[in-house]
């Protein structure tokens, strides 16, 4: 018998399957979505150089034209150009995300970390009440809070937004918190004199925030989902102020008057956008993955 035969190593090859196995579970990074969301963001913030007309303009003589060579993506109902909307409004549905989904991550950070640090019975009233929040439909909380805070308006609808959809960030960052709070560094700032913010700022967020990434992607993507969803419903932003959401509300009776192009060109901008903000959500959280 040789010393090869005497000698050999098992589970070599069932190693290297599963590290090739655990390589293939991430996904690819998802370069069309990326540069179909590129194209998208940078026509909206720059739209005043490619608009053909302005879209707050009324052309009621124009009004439900077909695409042409006039007005490439036709006009809506109003007579304004859908084209020129497009971009212009997609910068409004863009700024609602983002506005909203950065004032839910500033909620859920703060509420999250200061229940990752609380005693136990304030820790346990705290996730009580973020649970009774989250069982509360979001959508009827909206409108409540715009009810509240009167005119809508773009920082109104925002707001609204922002202030209902933090719960479930809240809870991951509490989670992550509760297993940072007793490390040595955080420990150390506290015997120091470490205030709050400063530890949760220098030790506390740097740890967390990968995990809470994928979330705040996604929350971009329901933040436009709801704008859209109000203003269809004739809740959201005024028919005065142009957004993919206040488009869609003029096509109710689009397809029975065969002006397909007034609903179907925002709606593939609104679709094309959310899924490329989902398939990079899926991404990030594969990458992420502990």
């Amino acid at each position: 018998m040789t010393e090869k035969e005497l000698f050999s190593v098992v589970g070599i090859r069932d190693g290297q399957a599963a590290v090739s196995s655990g390589k293939k579970a991430r996904k690819a990074m998802p370069y069309l979505s990326l540069f179909l969301l590129a194209v998208i963001l940078l026509g909206c913030l720059f739209a005043e150089l490619i608009m053909t007309r302005d879209p707050s303009y009324l052309d009621l003589a124009n009004s439900t034209q077909g695409p042409s060579t006039e007005f490439l993506f036709g006009t809506d109902t109003l007579g304004r150009d859908i084209f020129s909307c497009i971009w212009y409004g997609g910068r409004i549905s863009l700024l609602i995300g983002f506005l909203a989904t950065l004032l839910s991550t500033l909620i859920a950070v703060v509420y999250g970390s200061l229940s990752g640090v609380a005693p136990a019975w304030l820790d346990a009233l705290l996730m009580r009440l973020d649970e009774i929040f989250l069982s509360v439909p979001s959508l009827l909380v909206v409108i409540f809070v715009q009810a509240a805070l009167g005119k809508n308006g773009i920082w109104s609808v925002s707001v609204a937004i922002g202030i209902t959809t933090w719960c479930g960030i809240a809870k991951v960052v509490r989670t992550e918190v509760r297993q940072l709070r007793d490390s040595g560094y955080v420990v150390a700032a506290k015997l120091m004199g470490g205030g709050f913010f400063h530890i949760l700022h220098r030790h506390l967020a740097p740890n967390f925030i990968s995990s809470i990434l994928f979330m705040v992607v996604m929350n971009v993507r329901s933040a436009i989902v709801m704008e859209s969803t109000l203003s269809f419903m004739g809740m959201g932003l005024p028919l005065e102020t142009v957004s993919w959401g206040s488009m869609l509300s003029l096509a109710e009776n689009a397809m029975l008057t065969g002006a397909w192009w007034i609903i179907l060109i925002p709606g593939l901008f609104l679709v094309t956008v959310l899924m490329c903000l989902t398939n990079l959500g899926g991404w990030l959280q594969s990458r992420l993955r502990r």
